[in-house]
């Protein structure tokens, strides 16, 4: 999507209070932050970024948004007055401290929205209501995929999501199948949402900078595959399948299946070519080939492989 996207209409007043680039590394120098490549920390420092991501998230003025690695509050201060609630989830005890005492600042009558929690994003099982219907959050590099496959999976309220990656990250996300960077997470992503790529973010508009730039990803949640495979065993196929992506299935799945003969039973049963690749199959492909596999293993009387 374009950045010319209209604006979302506030249901505050609209008043701006958003920090700047003076403003963010004065508060990480006040409080003792030096971005860690652990966590993964770079900072918004570009009003215009965080607007441009509020924008194109298209959120609603009921919207409750989930925000993973709010960090210093960059974004947050542009999502409070666009939705109902903001739940931020942040790693960093002392970042999580901060980001109510920086709303409070910035823009008091709008802190009430907001509910922190210290936490791994990646352990959450569960979060305090009011339930999130958006993820809007620029993702550490090193675990975003794990973050985004997680909370989908985790949060059946998450109707939308926009996340902000590393660029390499955003073209796997979006990639259909035959492209050069289709992949696990490609088809992983397609389980739970129709994904498209919204637009290129350059390395600048970070403190500090990374050496590469990043992409933004829309996703809108979308039915799974009607399959009589569960998630877990679609998901074993894919990953079996992409294991060895040089490889044509027959041979890629013969661990999961038992043998490549086995595979190859499966694979016709679920009328996909025992020679083609993982790359050239879309995510009901792979739904019909578990699913094919756990009616054949069955019936065999064999425990279901997957």
């Amino acid at each position: 999507m374009s950045d010319e996207s209209e604006p979302v209409t506030p249901p505050g007043d609209g008043a701006e209070h958003l920090l700047g680039p003076a403003e963010v590394r004065d508060l990480a120098s006040r409080l003792g932050i030096r971005p860690t490549k652990s966590w993964g920390q770079n900072f918004v420092i570009d009003k215009g970024t965080v607007r441009r991501i509020v924008r194109v998230a298209g959120l609603d003025p009921e919207d409750v948004v989930l925000e993973v690695g709010p960090g210093l509050g960059s974004l947050t201060l542009a999502l409070l007055p666009q939705v109902r609630h903001v739940t931020a989830v942040e790693i960093d005890p002392t970042l999580a401290a901060q980001l109510p005492v920086t709303v409070a600042e910035h823009d008091a009558h709008l802190a009430g929205r907001l509910t922190v929690l210290q936490a791994d994003a990646l352990r959450i099982t569960g979060l305090p209501d009011p339930q999130p219907t958006a993820l809007v959050a620029n993702l550490p590099y090193n675990v975003a995929v794990p973050v985004v496959l997680h909370l989908l999976a985790t949060v059946p309220t998450l109707e939308k999501v926009l996340v902000m990656v590393q660029l390499e990250v955003a073209e796997r996300l979006a990639a259909t199948p035959g492209s050069k960077v289709y992949g696990v997470p490609s088809v992983k992503a397609a389980w739970y949402a129709d994904v498209s790529g919204a637009g290129r973010i350059g390395r600048n508009v970070f403190w500090p900078a990374p050496n590469v730039d990043s992409g933004l990803v829309r996703m809108v949640r979308s039915e799974p595959p009607a399959t009589t495979a569960t998630r877990e065993q679609v998901f074993a196929v894919v990953d079996a399948a992409f294991a060895q992506r040089r490889k044509t299935l027959r041979a890629a799945l013969g661990g999961w299946a038992g043998s490549p003969a086995r595979a190859e039973e499966v694979l016709r049963e679920a009328e996909v070519d025992p020679r083609a690749r993982g790359e050239v199959l879309s995510v009901e492909d792979f739904a019909r080939i578990a699913a094919a596999g756990r009616r054949l293993w069955e019936t065999a009387g064999a425990h279901t492989i997957g």
